[in-house]
């Protein structure tokens, strides 16, 4: 099997492929450095040709973090939207019988649901924090049922709640939750600085390690021919922390006796985001994660190893 791979210099579609690169796959990898350019559909097209992969992985996404995707609401979704779009444009007129393995985060479920199960991500609006990014993770579930429709193309829906694990940004900005404030204690205390955490400490969320989700893309590629993988699958414990409780716990591992403050001027997002794994256990009933705080002190050494940023 030939895979593309797409996004390979961000967080999550560094972290795939290095577990790729352990499979037997032949893996090609593209991105705007290598001139695969999502926004431009004749771009991506070229690349198609060029490759002719059996599976797509599309790990290319403009995110952030709350304050992030808030500030710059309109340029996200309509960013997301134009790749979305030209990337099912593509495949589905021209490659319809390649495979598009689609990562999710469960941002696009409705704001007040105290449990995320997939048969429901259209039961209620997405948390007005995360708008602009989730609004365009539903559309990828609406193009993914309208181009099977019309066009036969498979795709399959990997539904990730927050990532975490080296190889993220130490821009608390740009990075995702975990590895912004594994990033902020290492530098407050190397430099004996306070550690300012945004928002209130309170919301519950759940927390994947990026090499368990991509070890979940390989088995998903692996098994293609025998597992149908029609429905959007939750990448799934059905536990999580809170903030304040995971600031805790990179505290300890940091040995930091330092100050933590709470600025409550930053947006908290949706009080709890815990995530059903009924139907992740049907599908992978032997996965097991990596023990959390196993994951944590990884992405902790990760940020002391390339400090100063």
């Amino acid at each position: 099997m030939k895979v593309l791979l797409l996004g390979h210099r961000g967080f999550v579609g560094r972290t795939v492929a290095l577990e790729l690169g352990k499979s037997s796959f032949a893996v090609a990898s593209a991105s705007r450095a290598t001139g695969c350019d999502l926004l431009d559909a004749a771009s991506f097209a070229g690349v198609m040709a060029q490759e002719q992969p059996d599976a797509v992985v599309n790990c290319a996404a403009m995110v952030g973090s709350l304050k992030y995707v808030s500030d710059h609401a309109a340029e996200v979704l309509q960013t997301n939207l134009r790749m979305l779009l030209n990337l099912y444009q593509v495949l589905g007129e021209q490659f319809p019988s390649t495979i598009l393995v689609q990562p999710i985060a469960n941002c696009f479920y409705p704001g007040d649901a105290a449990v995320l199960r997939e048969e429901e991500w259209d039961h209620g609006p997405i948390h007005s924090s995360v708008l602009a990014y989730g609004a365009g993770r539903r559309m990828a579930l609406v193009l993914g049922e309208c181009y099977r429709k019309q066009h036969g193309m498979r795709s399959i829906f990997l539904i990730a709640p927050n990532m975490y694990g080296p190889h993220d940004s130490p821009d608390p900005e740009k990075a995702h939750a975990l590895n912004a404030l594994a990033a902020k204690f290492v530098k407050a205390g190397r430099e004996g600085t306070p550690v300012e955490i945004w928002g209130t400490g309170t919301p519950v969320r759940e927390w994947l390690y990026a090499p368990d989700f991509a070890r979940v893309v390989r088995e998903v590629l692996e098994t293609l021919d025998h597992r149908d993988y029609s429905e959007p699958v939750n990448i799934a414990r059905e536990e999580g922390i809170s903030i304040r409780q995971l600031a805790d716990l990179i505290a300890h591992a940091l040995s930091f006796s330092g100050e933590i403050n709470y600025n409550t001027s930053y947006p908290d997002g949706a009080p709890s985001k815990i995530m059903s794994q009924r139907r992740f256990r049907r599908y992978f009933p032997n996965f097991k994660f990596t023990p959390f705080q196993q994951g944590v002190d990884e992405t902790v050494k990760y940020y002391e190893s390339i400090y100063p940023y």
